[in-house]
């Protein structure tokens, strides 16, 4: 593909990334409604469609980063190859572990359904698991989190700017040791969302000139 269909399917993918992320969050959200971990499970028990389509969404990242991995390798390796392929790894890496977030999705269902008809000793253990599994702080979150921040700073190095990632790249280490608060791991990704949204935007419209070694290469 040209530089310009790349450029162009990046910023797509962006867009395409992030709504579907947050169409994901917001319906497993209304699905999972609850002050706590066994209500959340008593409504996952009853939203079992809504939950579906969420993991179905999640799923769909998976493919979505990938196609970004790839896309800005293509648009980014003439800067440097060696930190191009490094930033692709880690935006597959993130695609994967995504991935598995989807599978803890569906693991809800059984521990849901498990909670709501089962003997009280066998709910309580389902509650538990439920709980752990709903942990919005979770392992599989946080890490798949850290590889975008690391993927997304190698790859602004090479491109644009570095201060949204670089403040991913250092807060979710800390969210994951347990030192961030609860009422920051919102704020932590706006300024990567304004950045995100932009550059999508620019790719659509003006998309990206030919490394300066190329054209000299032409002339």
């Amino acid at each position: 593909m040209t530089r310009t269909t790349n450029a162009r399917l990046a910023g797509f993918t962006f867009l395409a990334y992030i709504t579907t992320g947050i169409a994901s969050m917001l319906l497993f959200g209304q699905a999972a409604a609850g002050a706590h971990a066994a209500a959340k499970l008593a409504s996952i028990a009853n939203h079992v469609t809504a939950v579906r389509v969420s993991a179905v969404l999640t799923l769909l990242t998976f493919f979505e980063a990938v196609v970004l991995a790839v896309t800005l390798f293509t648009l980014t390796r003439d800067e440097d190859l060696d930190l191009a392929i490094l930033a692709m790894c880690c935006r597959v890496g993130e695609g994967v572990l995504g991935a598995m977030s989807a599978v803890t999705t569906m693991q809800l269902l059984p521990v849901a359904a498990a909670s709501a008809t089962s003997a009280a000793p066998d709910t309580a253990a389902a509650t538990v698991l439920g709980a752990s599994l709903l942990d919005p702080s979770g392992a599989s979150a946080t890490i798949g989190g850290t590889c975008f921040a690391v993927g997304s700073t190698l790859f602004a190095y090479l491109w644009l700017g570095l201060v949204a990632s670089v403040l991913l790249v250092v807060a979710l280490p800390v969210q994951l040791a347990g030192f961030l608060p609860a009422s920051l791991a919102w704020l932590i990704w706006m300024p990567m969302l304004a950045f995100e949204v932009t550059l999508a935007l620019w790719l659509l419209v003006k998309g990206v000139a030919v490394p300066s070694r190329q054209r000299s290469g032409r002339d």
